[in-house]
């Protein structure tokens, strides 16, 4: 019988010596893991003549597992804050470590021939890979450089609205002329008969009299600014704030806020008792009604020595001692 051997595509042992790599299931098992790592060779072959160059991401720390060689390999090739797009998996294959590899798995294995050369990169290949790759290297300095210069541009421009903002407010405002606001001498003249009139009405408004008036008569041509109502703001001087209204309300009776002590315990208790379970003995007992000393069973006591039978017999005499003094006593009661 033919040593113990370990599969390592089959993950099993075999007794059957070098015919176990001939059998259906091996051959099975050696086609699946063979079309799995085919996929990832072939999108690595995509990226002979244009390779992909992208900024550095955690996610480009990506392995894949290299069958002939039994250990993993980095997919991307990453330098710095730049990544090669299956960079790593191209250089692994062109290596000659993986190319002798990959013939002792096939000799071992017994694989299909023709199927060797895909999982293989020529030098040739490789090195048309390295062109293409200093070319995007190239192009991506590029891109970054026209995004660095648009993030400039823009910084300046909103540095430069931001110092046209602050000019404006610092800047001294223009001084309007009075001569553009003012108005005719006789304008004046009856502006101040209204006032006359107006100062007639209730004192409560607190206008100005026209005595004190007279002054707009001595021809001088002013601005006409309103008047200057102060009746509004004295109002909500002497106005009570709506925080002390409420103050006062509430400072008349002596309200208790929220529930007492006692109520809180009860209701601690009874979040205690919801935890129970609902079809415990005794929890629909009645702990408010009153009840007698007889409520005890009757068929005995608690005894320290001798048989319960003698405490049960002890305790039915008592208890018929009792109910005949308790009957005498009633009768005594009838008579008087």
């Amino acid at each position: 019988m033919a040593p113990a051997q370990r599969c390592p595509l089959c993950r099993q042992t075999f007794f059957c010596g070098r015919g176990h790599v001939y059998s259906r299931k091996h051959q099975r098992q050696l086609k699946t893991a063979l079309d799995r790592l085919l996929l990832q060779v072939e999108a690595a072959r995509r990226a002979i003549r244009t390779a992909q160059v992208e900024r550095y991401v955690p996610e480009h720390e990506r392995c894949c597992w290299c069958l002939c060689c039994s250990c993993e390999v980095r997919k991307h090739l990453s330098h710095g804050n730049v990544t090669v797009l299956h960079g790593g998996l191209l250089e692994h294959l062109a290596s000659p470590e993986h190319k002798k590899a990959t013939n002792r798995f096939w000799w071992e294995n017994k694989a299909e021939v023709h199927m060797k050369e895909k999982f293989l990169i020529s030098p040739q290949d490789y090195a048309r890979f390295k062109k293409s790759m200093v070319k995007g290297l190239d192009s991506y300095e590029e891109k970054e450089d026209e995004v660095i210069k648009e993030m400039a541009a823009q910084i300046r421009e909103v540095e430069h609205s931001r110092q046209e903002v602050v000019r404006s407010v610092l800047e001294p405002q223009a001084v309007p002329d009075p001569e553009e606001g003012s108005s005719a001498p006789g304008t004046w003249k009856g502006t101040n008969r209204q006032i006359a009139s107006t100062s007639q009405q209730p004192s409560y408004l607190d206008l100005p009299s026209a005595t004190e008036l007279d002054w707009m008569d001595t021809g001088q041509p002013l601005t006409f600014t309103g008047h200057q109502v102060q009746w509004l703001s004295q109002e909500r001087a002497s106005a009570t704030p709506p925080w002390m209204v409420q103050d006062e309300e509430y400072s008349s009776g002596n309200q208790q806020i929220g529930p007492s002590y006692e109520e809180f315990l009860k209701e601690k208790e009874k979040q205690k008792l919801k935890k129970l379970p609902p079809d415990r003995v005794g929890a629909n007992f009645d702990h408010s009604s009153s009840t007698s000393a007889g409520w005890l069973p009757s068929f005995g006591r608690v005894w320290n020595n001798g048989r319960r039978w003698q405490s049960r017999h002890q305790f039915k005499t008592e208890a018929a001692a009792r109910n005949k003094q308790q009957s005498h006593k009633e009768k005594k009661r009838l008579v008087s």
